[in-house]
């Protein structure tokens, strides 16, 4: 008796090199979800909640003009926000960076008003006092042993007096609103061919430095992006680009505060993840002595660290400076000191090291000034704002600490 063979067909799920990769990546994403490690995600969801929120509410929230005050609003606060975030990635914290941007805009004016020095000058000298003052924190720090929560807490109180006396009585000092330190939040560039030129030429260059690090990694054997994740990235990357362009340019244009610092945020990410030093400051907040035993000089990555700190919490009084045409009190209040350290740590960096980026900055200062704006049309009081604020900054730590957990659990298994 003939025997029959029935062939069963393979399932297309098991055949399907596409239903592998989207089993592969629904397992990741379970993975993250239960070692808390989402990345930019929950900061992400958080501002587009926010946004949607707000428009619901007030239809003007979402005007190319309040984006453009915003896109303004957010670079002072942010710039501030870049610098503590190099000090999170090593485990400390940077107390003093409100007083210093206060200080920054006190010497500033000071210079240039009462004593008549030149703006480019004044400028570089502030900055230098700024970067100056950071390496004195991470001095005690690093080489004497004084923990940077007591470092920066005499700092704060230090700077601030020390920005009092400079403002004098008056306790403001009016500049020049044409000049150049005025020029940095007041300045828009409009001609379409700059604003999608500078468009296009980010997006080139992202695209080209994907598959550069591409090659790089593969040439070594470590894993790389394939090529359709690189365009996609591209491609929506060029969409959030060309659409930013769109919308503000039909207010005033692209300000020149967004740009020099989105430039200052790429600059630090490529430095963080491209350079020895960069590598260090990450293998620092890993653990001092795991990186001191990696060959690691400690003390010199933890004064570089808070010299960054200094230098960025400078140039982001300037820019609160420029907004106001001022230097008055108001960054040493200790509300751009909070604002900050909140914005990086919504954003996405860890509290306890090792973990986060330089866009970090730029994501939660967003989505505090967004709240700000949002109850500023709805004409909430402040005082709304700083709880609401508080509970997005107590949830990204909630975040953060699980994933903290999660990292030891696997550790201990």
């Amino acid at each position: 008796m003939a025997v029959r063979w029935r062939r069963t067909p393979a399932r297309a799920a098991d055949a399907s090199p596409t239903a592998d990769r989207l089993r592969a990546n629904a397992g990741a994403v379970r993975r993250r979800l239960h070692e808390a490690e989402l990345g930019p995600a929950p900061a992400l969801l958080a501002l587009a909640v926010t946004w949607l929120v707000f428009q619901s509410l007030n239809n003007n929230f979402l005007s190319p003009r309040n984006l453009s005050v915003l896109s303004v609003d957010i670079v002072g606060t942010g710039m501030i926000a870049v610098g503590i975030v190099f000090v999170l990635l090593i485990g400390e914290i940077d107390l003093s960076v409100g007083s210093l941007a206060g200080l920054a805009g006190a010497m500033f004016a000071s210079l240039n008003v009462n004593l008549g020095m030149p703006e480019w000058l004044a400028v570089i000298i502030a900055i230098v006092c700024g970067a100056a003052a950071g390496a004195v924190h991470g001095f005690f720090f690093a080489k004497v042993g004084v923990p940077a929560f007591v470092v920066t807490l005499a700092g704060l109180l230090a700077w601030n007096g020390l920005m009092l006396y400079l403002l004098g009585p008056e306790s403001s000092i009016n500049f020049s609103d044409d000049g150049l330190v005025a020029m940095l939040t007041s300045r828009y560039f409009s001609a379409a061919v700059v604003t999608y030129g500078l468009a296009a030429l980010g997006t080139v260059a992202y695209l080209l430095l994907s598959y550069h690090d591409r090659r790089r990694r593969s040439s070594v054997g470590m894993p790389y992006r394939r090529v359709r994740e690189i365009w996609a990235r591209t491609a929506l990357l060029a969409v959030v680009t060309f659409a930013t362009v769109y919308v503000l340019g039909q207010f005033e244009g692209l300000p020149l505060a967004l740009l020099i610092f989105l430039a200052v945020i790429v600059a630090s990410d490529l430095f963080l993840r491209r350079t020895t030093y960069g590598r260090q400051v990450l293998a620092l907040g890993g653990g001092a002595e795991a990186a001191r035993r990696a060959g690691v000089y400690v003390a010199r990555v933890r004064i570089a660290v808070f010299l960054v700190s200094g230098t960025l919490a400078a140039v982001g009084g300037l820019f609160v400076a420029s907004r106001l045409t001022s230097a008055t009190q108001v960054p040493g209040s200790g509300m751009l000191l909070i604002n900050a350290i909140a914005a990086a740590v919504i954003g996405g960096t860890s509290l306890f090291g090792g973990r986060g980026s330089t866009w970090s900055a730029l994501l939660g200062v967003l989505i505090i000034q967004s709240i700000a704006s949002g109850m500023a049309l709805l004409g909430v009081e402040p005082a709304v704002q700083f709880m609401i604020t508080g509970g997005v900054l107590l949830t990204a730590v909630v975040f953060d600490a699980l994933a903290r957990r999660a990292a030891e659990s696997r550790g201990r298994d």
